[in-house]
């Protein structure tokens, strides 16, 4: 049997982790079940989020061999069913994952049994599942997170706050005025280079996705403005700074606060996964792209590396069954029939819920305060499938798994985000950067694989969104093979922060 305990830095200090209160009633439920130790990994994890999909104790098989699939077998289906029929795949060996921040407040011994024994009887007894097994970035927690960027309004106005209120502080770290100012400055210096040498186009395109409320976009043109008269050159009058987002929403929100600026704002929804799509038109004409904190947002898988075998982290949604008869009981309905209603909800949004379900759904209201009990009740269960070769795995639309090799093959067995969503957009963004551009983005980025052992970094639930880190040396290793330098730094607002600077230009 092994332990790994991942939250290291919270071993030492005034108040450190007290593990051994907890392998106590670990060993004394291990040792009255039937579960092979030999095969037994146990992990211990400090989930700092308070919402996330994590029971407090939690089991994750690794399979023996990588489950056949037939998707046509779920056609006209509940969206929670499994294929009919379907063999239990062997498992090789188990992973008994512990949250150590909320085993305190358990009968640690009683959970843990539970835990073993829910995993060796089939269909997972207590459990209303919403979808069948696959990879994480295809989990219906995803099509939740789309859901509240696209009925945003709806959230808002049920909950009564705005969604950055939800942010830690209440705001985000990379939206200040020093840092617009610092960047202005560095962007002028490189347009009086170009002018002086007559290459600079008449049009200067700045890009900022994931605008948020606009009150960066606000601080960036209004300090532009000043700065630009000082300097002289009047190159406010060629400045376009598009802003896209995929809530309009959200874009509409922000565009208020930038209306001032008129003609030389525009605002675009796209597909934050496929900048391309939309803003195809910029190829190499972008002399910054400025992001903020929404890598962060975007659907991600994760891999794993086990006895120097790769797996990847298949996942499916599910509510208690308690939490799921409770929810029914509200709406009246049989529980068999939730799992079809959460799916025309997720399919339909509140709004259209309410009018094709006017019984149940007298106003989108209550389809919010539907789609609100779902998430906060919304678990996931985990398990490792084999991968039959990183090639054969597809990473971003021109990504394989193969760029994962370097990043497995020196961090030992390690589990880490595969950051598919952010990958794809980064590398369709980088095309439209000017020769002398800049992509800068400020976001949660981890920053060595390693750093995987030591915390655990996602998903967790922000309001009605998700929230993971980005897997920064992916980020570099994708940007370095197109021939771009790319740089992670602390963030130079707050230093201390966990934000993190990311800088991608064409290498000199």
């Amino acid at each position: 049997m092994q332990i790994d305990v991942r939250p290291v830095a919270r071993l030492r200090g005034p108040n450190p982790l007290d593990v051994p209160a907890v392998l106590g009633p670990l060993f004394e439920a291990l040792g009255v079940t039937s579960v092979d130790l030999t095969r037994l990994k146990v992990v211990c994890d400090w989930i700092q989020y308070r919402s996330n999909f994590a029971e407090p104790v939690r089991c994750r098989p690794v399979l023996a061999d990588r489950p056949a699939r037939d998707d046509s077998e779920h056609a006209g289906t509940d969206p929670g069913a499994e294929p009919r029929d379907a063999p239990a795949p062997a498992v090789s060996s188990l992973e008994l994952a512990l949250d150590l921040r909320r085993c305190a407040d358990l009968d640690l011994a009683t959970s843990v049994k539970q835990a073993l024994t829910e995993h060796s009887e089939p269909g997972g007894p207590g459990r209303t599942y919403l979808e069948p097994w696959g990879p994480a970035s295809k989990s219906c927690i995803w099509r939740f997170n789309t859901l509240y960027w696209q009925a945003l309004a709806s959230w808002e106005q049920v909950t009564g706050r705005e969604y950055e209120q939800a942010l830690p502080g209440g705001r985000s770290d990379a939206r200040n005025a020093d840092t617009a100012r610092e960047l202005i400055g560095e962007l002028l210096a490189v347009w009086d280079s170009l002018e002086a040498r007559s290459a600079l186009p008449d049009q200067l395109y700045v890009v900022e996705l994931g605008v948020g409320n606009g009150s960066q976009a606000k601080t960036w043109l209004d300090t532009f403005v000043q700065l630009d008269r000082i300097h002289g050159r009047d190159y406010y009058r060629r400045l376009h700074y598009l802003m896209g987002d995929y809530s309009g929403h959200v874009l509409e929100r922000a565009w208020q606060q930038v209306a001032h600026h008129g003609e030389h704002v525009s605002a675009l929804v796209l597909d934050a996964s496929r900048p391309q799509r939309t803003l195809g038109f910029l190829k190499d004409k972008a002399f910054c792209v400025y992001i903020s904190n929404m890598y962060d947002n975007l659907p991600t898988d994760e891999i794993a590396s086990i006895g120097g075998r790769p797996y990847l982290v298949e996942a499916r949604a599910y509510l208690r069954d308690d939490d799921a008869a409770r929810i029914a009981r509200k709406l009246r309905i049989p529980k068999a029939r939730l799992v079809t209603i959460v799916d025309r909800l997720l399919r339909l949004g509140p709004e259209l819920l309410a009018e094709t379900a006017p019984d149940q759904f007298p106003d989108a209201g209550k389809a919010v305060s539907l789609w609100r009990d779902v998430w906060a009740a919304l678990y996931l269960q985990e398990r490792y499938a084999p991968l039959d070769g990183l090639d054969a795995y597809q990473v971003a639309p021109t990504l394989t798994g193969e760029i994962l090799r370097p990043l497995l093959e020196n961090a030992g067995d390690v589990r880490m985000h595969v950051s598919n969503g952010a990958l794809s957009s980064f590398t369709q963004t980088l095309p439209l950067l000017h020769p002398f551009g800049r992509l800068i983005c400020h976001d949660l980025f981890m920053t060595s694989p390693v750093a995987y052992h030591a915390g655990f970094y996602g998903p967790g639930k922000y309001d009605g969104s998700i929230l993971n880190w980005v897997n920064g040396p992916l980020l570099k290793l994708a940007g370095n093979r197109r021939g771009f330098d790319v740089a992670i730094t602390p963030f130079s607002g707050r230093p201390d922060a966990n934000v993190r600077t990311l800088v991608a230009q064409v290498r000199d």
